[in-house]
């Protein structure tokens, strides 16, 4: 795809410049000298030579890379997929944990309800027995109360019967 945008490019720039047809690779001048050596110059490549190898070289590892582009697009859409999956899995067992912990939630209530109704029974029962005691405690009073006043009476009638009793002084005319 690129080469032949390259391609275009080679003849309009050739005919541009005479400098572009022919490329020369020096050494640069603080290299040479540093080097004691002497300065030569490289090999003259021409730029369609320069295309050809470029040609050359993108039509041999091309294809490997763009199958290897494709390849790793599936990766990334099957660990996507996987990741979807793993997130609803995680979901289904935090509503699993949560399913226990609500059987969990359920039995301690039903415990508790069995406490409220023992509760209850034993308040219910409590009640009847101070409604006996207060009813006894009642008849009790009552007859405390009768038997003061029969004690008051029985005490009122000696008193009458000590006073008819006494002797009393005739009456003098």
């Amino acid at each position: 795809m690129e080469v032949e945008g390259l391609e275009d490019e080679g003849p309009s720039s050739q005919s541009d410049s005479p400098h572009n047809t022919d490329l020369r690779l020096t050494l640069p001048e603080s290299l040479s000298s540093e080097n004691s050596g002497p300065v030569e110059e490289v090999v003259v490549v021409d730029k369609n030579t320069i295309m050809k190898l470029t040609e050359g070289l993108l039509s041999h590892y091309l294809p490997d890379l763009q199958n290897s582009k494709q390849v790793l697009q599936e990766l990334t859409q099957n660990q996507v997929i996987l990741l979807d999956t793993m997130e609803q899995e995680v979901t289904k067992f935090r509503e699993c944990n949560a399913l226990l912990d609500l059987n969990s939630l359920f039995t301690e209530a039903k415990v508790y309800h069995n406490k409220l109704v023992n509760i209850r029974k034993e308040m219910l029962m409590l009640h009847e027995k101070t409604t006996k005691l207060k009813k006894r405690a009642l008849k009790l009073q009552q007859q405390k109360q009768k038997e003061a006043l029969e004690k008051e009476q029985q005490r009122e009638k000696e008193l009458e019967r000590e006073r008819q009793l006494i002797a009393k002084p005739a009456k003098r005319t």
